[in-house]
Formats: structure tokens, sequence, C-alpha cells
């Protein structure tokens, strides 16, 4: 008999995957190109514990894709708090509202399609407990500079990908999308304004605390 994968493994021994996220999960995979993309059973109850712990009551996340991360931080909200989400193909907006029905959770999760750098613009500083950044790669570093003002002190950012298949350590790169995890990476590590740890989970997974001291009137959150 086959062994376990060590993913298989840790599949078996966690929360097990509501079927409607299965579902969303499996569909995401055979109906979209780059499926992977999707969070998937173990970050999924990843993000929903994270959620669970921080307890939020405003949530943000950049990139929807095809639901299944915005419904896992859904799942751990109250029925009174609200994750707005960002999703820049319009193509993708029947789908995601398809996948949002499928959930009891659903109601939690209010869908943007545009431009996240246009959308975040209609919010005031510090409205935010959690943002969830899974974006194009490219902007992370701009994404996080736009964001971190609405985090409200004390609050967590979660970003994806941050590992980027290893690809982050090599040092002759051309990959606008390796450039731009490394941009990012570079810049929180840099920024005394946050605490940060990266956990190699799948694609790597960076969760940025805004420290409650954090000054943003005096022109730190530049670029640095």
């Amino acid at each position: 008999m086959r062994s376990m994968t060590l993913d298989e493994y840790i599949e078996a021994h966690i929360d097990a995957e509501p079927d409607y996220l299965y579902q969303i999960d499996r569909l995401t995979n055979l109906r979209l190109l780059n499926g992977r993309m999707c969070s998937g059973h173990t970050q999924g109850r990843l993000l929903k514990m994270l959620t669970s712990m921080i307890a939020p009551k405003r949530v943000l996340e950049l990139g929807t894709f095809s639901g299944y991360s915005a419904l896992c931080i859904a799942e751990a909200l109250p029925d009174d708090a609200r994750l707005d989400t960002i999703e820049v193909d319009d193509e993708l907006e029947d789908f995601i509202r398809h996948n949002l029905s499928l959930s009891p959770h659903g109601h939690k999760v209010r869908l943007h399609i545009g431009d996240a750098s246009e959308i975040m613009q209609q919010w005031k500083p510090e409205e935010f407990d959690l943002i969830f950044i899974d974006a194009d790669k490219r902007h992370y570093d701009d994404y996080y500079r736009a964001a971190l003002p609405l985090l409200r002190p004390g609050g967590y950012m979660i970003a994806d990908n941050t590992l980027w298949d290893g690809h982050v350590t090599e040092t002759a790169t051309r990959s606008p999308q390796t450039l731009g995890i490394k941009r990012f990476n570079d810049l929180v590590a840099a920024d005394h304004r946050v605490e940060k740890v990266i956990i190699p989970l799948r694609d790597g997974l960076t969760i940025i605390r805004r420290l409650p001291q954090s000054d943003f009137h005096a022109g730190r959150d530049d670029k640095r």
C-alpha cells in the first residue's frame, strides 16, 4: 500500500474541509487556469483559526479568486462582522457569487470588482482589524503601503505566496512576480512599525501585526 504524502497526513489529522469548500476547490481546479492558487484544505483551516484568534469585526481581502479563502475567513466571523473582498477580474464575478451562495457564511462577504488600489480609497484609516493580501504579486509592495494605514493599531495583515516556490532566494531572477514578492518581503522586513513572521506553509504565508504605537502621520509610510 502506498504511503501517505506529508500533505495527505496533515489533512488527515486536522479539521475536515467543509463539503461546500471541497466543492469550490474542485470547481476551481476544473474551470479556472492556475487552480492551485486556491488556498485549499490546510491553509483554509489555518485562515479560519487565525481569524477566530484575532476576532475581527472588519476584514479586507485583496484578491478573491474563486472565493475559497474569503469563505474560510467568513466562517470564523460573527454575523455582525463583515469581510470586503476585491477581485480585479470581472469575468470571475458570476463564479465567485455562485460560490458564495454555497456557504452559510456567504452573507458576511461583500464582493467588489475592480482595481484594489482604487477601491481601497473609499475606506478611512484604521477601519480594518484584519487584512489578507493574495492579489497580483507584482504589486504586493504597493498593496502593503496602501493597506497598512487602513489597519487598526494592533491589527493583523496576512500575505500569501511570500516564498513563491522558493524563487525568492534567486539572485538573478527577471520574473516580475518574483521581484514583486522580494520587494514586498524586503519592505516588510525593514518596517519597524510592524512585527512579522513567515510560515513556510504551501507557498509561504507572512503574518504581520501593526504595532500599537505605529505612526502614519510623519511620512514614515513612504517608500523605504
